[in-house]
Formats: C-alpha cells, sequence, structure tokens
C-alpha cells in the first residue's frame, strides 16, 4: 500500500520532479545535452542481444562497477553491458574508461512513466545494482517485468540497517524481490539478511578489485618534465574542510623535504579557484591546472581541478593522502594509489572502506592520520625516505591480490540470472 501511494505520489507530482530537475540543470548538477535521459528517454540505441544493466550511483560506485562489468563481458562474448548513474562526474569519467560492448546513460528519476520508458527501451536481461542505491519504483518495475535482481557488493552503514528494520513491512517487499544479494563482508551479510529471506553471500568489497586507473603518457610526460625531481605529496579527492589541513601539512613537510610540491586532487573540480585562493591566502603559491598551467620551481601547490587524470597524480607522487576522511564523507577508495605502489595515508573516518582500510593498515600497505600528524607522516615518507620503499612495496602487493573478488562475483551473477540451458 505504501509503495503505491509512493508511485501515485510521484506521478501526481510530476511538476514538482520536473521543477526539481530544472533546479538541478540550473546549478550544473545535470548535463544540459542529456537531460533527456533523466526522463528514460534513451539517447542510444539498445544492441542486440542480451543486456545487463548495471548501476552505480556516482564516481566510486561505477569504479567499482568497471572491474565487474571488464569480467562479465569477458565471460560472455555476445553480452552487451547498460552502465547507469546519477551524476555528471560519473559520467565523464565513464565516458574515457568503459569497454566495449559497454555504454553509459543516466539513470531515470524515480517516476514511474520514466522508468517505464526506460525499461521499454533497453529491456536488459538482467540488474544489477552496486551498493545500495536502491529507489522503489526503480526496483518494483524492474522486477515487475520478470527482469531478475542483483544487488552487489552491498553494504550499509549500521544506522542505515537500522532505519530499514524499523519499517520492516516495506524492507522485505523491497529486498525480497532480489534472485541474490552479494554482501562485501560477514557483517554485512548479516546485516542483509535481517532484512530479507533472499539469497545473501559474502564475497568481499569489491572495490578490491577494481584495474589500476588509466594514464595519458603524452599529459604525464609533460607534467615530469615540469616537476622534474622534486618530491610529490598528492592529496586525492579533497572535500571543502580537507584542504586547510593538507595546506598545514604541507607547510609543516617542506621544513624537512626541500622543494615539495603539493599537488590537490579535489573531489568536485569546480571548486578549483576557491582552494587556489586559500592557498595563496595562506602565503602559498599555486597554480591550477584547469587553466593549462604547469608548476616550476616557484610552485607550492598545484590544484589539479580537471577530471579523468588521477592515474597521472598518483604517478608523480612519493605519498599519497587519500581525501573524503577527514571529514565525515567516508573515506575515498585507497586501493587506487596502492596499485601505483604509492605509500598510503588516510584518516580516522573511512567507514565507506573500513574493512580495505583495517586490511591495508595490517598489510603495513596504509597508515592512518589525523589532521595534525599529517604533515609528519607526509615528511617521514616523501622523498629519499628509507621508511617509504617497504610501504610502497607492500601497497603494491597487496593491491595486486585483490582480482578474484570481481571473478568470484562475475560467476555468482551470470549462474543466479542466466536460465539453466541457456548459453553465455
Amino acid at each position: 500500500m505504501i509503495f503505491a501511494l509512493y508511485k501515485a505520489a510521484m506521478q501526481l507530482g510530476t511538476p514538482v520532479v520536473e521543477a526539481f530537475l530544472q533546479k538541478r540543470l540550473a546549478r550544473g548538477k545535470e548535463d544540459p545535452e542529456r537531460i533527456s535521459e533523466r526522463r528514460g528517454i534513451a539517447t542510444r540505441k539498445r544492441p542486440d542481444g542480451r543486456l545487463f544493466w548495471v548501476h552505480g550511483a556516482s564516481v566510486g560506485e561505477c569504479q567499482a562497477a568497471l572491474a565487474l562489468i571488464n569480467r562479465l563481458l569477458a565471460r560472455d562474448p555476445g553480452l552487451h553491458v547498460l552502465l547507469t548513474s546519477g551524476t555528471r562526474t560519473s559520467a565523464e569519467l565513464m565516458a574515457g574508461r568503459l569497454p566495449e560492448r559497454a555504454i553509459h546513460q543516466f539513470v531515470p528519476i524515480d517516476h514511474p512513466h520514466w522508468i517505464a520508458r526506460f525499461l521499454d527501451h533497453w529491456a536488459p536481461s538482467a540488474a544489477v545494482f552496486v551498493e545500495s542505491d536502491l529507489w522503489p519504483n526503480l526496483v518494483l518495475a524492474t522486477r515487475s517485468r520478470n527482469i531478475p535482481l542483483v544487488l552487489a557488493n552491498a553494504r550499509m552503514s549500521e544506522s542505515s540497517f537500522a532505519r530499514w528494520r524499523r519499517f520492516g513491512f516495506l524492507t522485505s517487499r523491497l529486498f525480497r524481490d532480489f534472485s541474490l544479494i552479494l554482501a562485501s563482508n560477514d557483517q554485512q551479510k548479516a546485516g542483509f539478511e535481517s532484512l530479507t529471506d533472499a539469497p545473501v553471500l559474502s564475497i568481499g568489497n569489491l572495490k578490491r578489485a577494481a584495474a589500476p586507473l588509466t594514464v595519458d603518457a603524452t599529459e604525464l610526460g609533460k607534467m615530469k618534465q615540469a616537476i622534474g625531481t622534486r618530491p610529490v605529496f598528492v592529496a586525492a579527492s579533497t572535500h571543502d574542510g580537507e584542504e586547510l589541513a593538507v595546506l598545514d601539512a604541507h607547510r609543516r613537510a617542506a621544513e624537512s623535504v626541500p622543494n615539495l610540491l603539493t599537488i590537490i586532487v579535489p573531489r568536485h573540480p569546480a571548486r578549483g579557484p576557491d582552494i587556489a585562493a586559500l592557498a595563496s591566502s595562506k602565503d602559498l603559491l599555486a597554480v591550477r591546472r584547469e587553466n593549462g598551467a604547469l608548476p616550476d620551481m616557484t610552485t607550492a601547490i598545484y590544484v589539479a581541478d580537471t577530471l579523468g587524470e588521477m592515474g597521472c597524480f598518483f604517478t608523480l607522487a612519493d605519498t599519497v593522502f587519500v581525501a573524503g576522511s577527514l571529514i565525515p564523507v567516508g573515506g575515498h577508495n585507497p586501493l587506487e594509489p596502492a596499485h601505483f605502489g604509492k605509500p598510503v595515508l588516510f584518516g580516522p573516518l573511512m567507514a565507506k572502506n573500513a574493512d580495505i582500510a583495517a586490511d591495508m593498515i595490517a598489510a603495513g600497505a596504509a597508515e592512518e592520520v589525523d589532521a595534525a600528524g599529517l604533515g609528519d607522516r607526509v615528511a617521514a615518507l616523501t622523498g629519499d625516505s628509507p621508511e617509504r620503499p617497504a610501504m610502497a612495496s607492500a601497497a603494491l602487493t597487496f593491491a595486486q591480490g585483490q582480482g578474484r573478488i570481481a571473478d568470484d562475483m562475475a560467476e555468482r551473477i551470470l549462474a543466479a540470472v542466466i536460465p539453466p540451458g541457456e548459453t553465455r
């Protein structure tokens, strides 16, 4: 009954939903060239044959999904994959990273007619939701067409589990429609088993299996020439409230690391001007990559306010700080710099990647620091540091050992959604 009321409210509230969409467009949060996709109007033709729909909310989920998509395509030569997400940043990153036989569209807003239009066009053979971006109309409409549903890399915070449990009569209706739930660890498995009778398996965190980020050799060469032999500290995917700590860390580390260059890569590139201004207010010379600038010997802070170049910055780094971990964002993926053999630092707020963070610390591949101690650890691990080689080697070894999770997940999904006797 509740879901029926919600569906009716979304339908009757079409003018409100349209106003919401236009507001997002005005704020630059929607792509004006592809806004129709949010109404379920496809801008690409559906490929012939079997099509798996994989949905990830934003950048992190889409990057994790790439490892799974690659395995699925490798195992089924006739398969195509549709990847959906809800943010411009994720769409722009995926544009250069999706393999052949995979395409991207924006996910439709949870409006029943728009979802119906989306499903009519794409008619997916199966739907795989990465993590837990679950909208009622989207899930229920998909299952009503007998499209198998899989929740991959399933995880929630304990507070989210508690909220779902309070609405047990709604929760059971939503989660029972899944053919399979693949939890990211045993604790998450127990959490999902408390919500549903659907089959739940503990597979591992898909983010562990993500392939190394790509590197543009031409751009990397230009940056290497500009930087020369300077030691480099990279603060990756920073958020508002963290750059000040990074600037303080730079100043502290520079006392013992001559010619230190700090590269700040904001999670949202549009914040580049504000970060450069903040650095200038601290008497640190900053230049912005978005303006086409390269650092010279006088540059202290290089604001890397572009998309899709993180692999270049990790290649250049001596040491990497993974941000989103000094403020309550949950921390970004510490395996990304580990693939480049770099010592990894992160703050104490790593809830979204707690299992990876704990295992990397245990393996000697990463360290947890607070804002006050960041500068000292950067100094200790940058340049000619005697500590750096062992930690860098441990990071690379750890990262290279994680691919089995995506292999296992792909096999489980194919077994769950392809009817017995049907070839792949």
